[in-house]
């Protein structure tokens, strides 16, 4: 991941852990932007998905458990090859081949950051 992109990177996992107790809404939205900021990059793409099956075991949902299992064990190979659902915000709850729309503020740091 390039220097200039993760600290955004690492915002939205700091935000996401501090939400845990709290809001695990919002929790898990900044995960869904760390996995949009991180999926091209293999160890941060595979970080995440760990991140959102240890998030999906504290809220006890086998669906987003069993959902990261596969995610986790093949994320970062196909970040390493560049085989990666654009914009895919990486939860069980969508397709893991489903390339999403990227939101607009993303869009900005990712095209203004992701080169060193």
């Amino acid at each position: 991941m390039p220097d200039k992109l993760l600290p955004f990177y690492r915002e939205e996992l700091t935000k996401a852990k501090q939400s845990q107790s709290s809001d695990n809404a919002k929790s898990w939205r900044h995960l869904e932007r760390a996995h949009i900021l991180g999926q091209p990059y293999p160890i941060q793409h595979t970080y995440v998905h760990w991140q959102m099956l240890k998030f999906g075991i504290r809220v006890k949902s086998a669906k987003e458990i069993l959902g990261q299992l596969p995610r986790l064990a093949v994320g970062g190979v196909k970040s390493f090859v560049g085989v990666i659902p654009t914009g895919n915000t990486g939860g069980a709850n969508v397709a893991a081949l489903q390339p999403m729309p990227i939101p607009a503020d993303m869009q900005i740091i990712i095209a203004t950051n992701s080169y060193e």
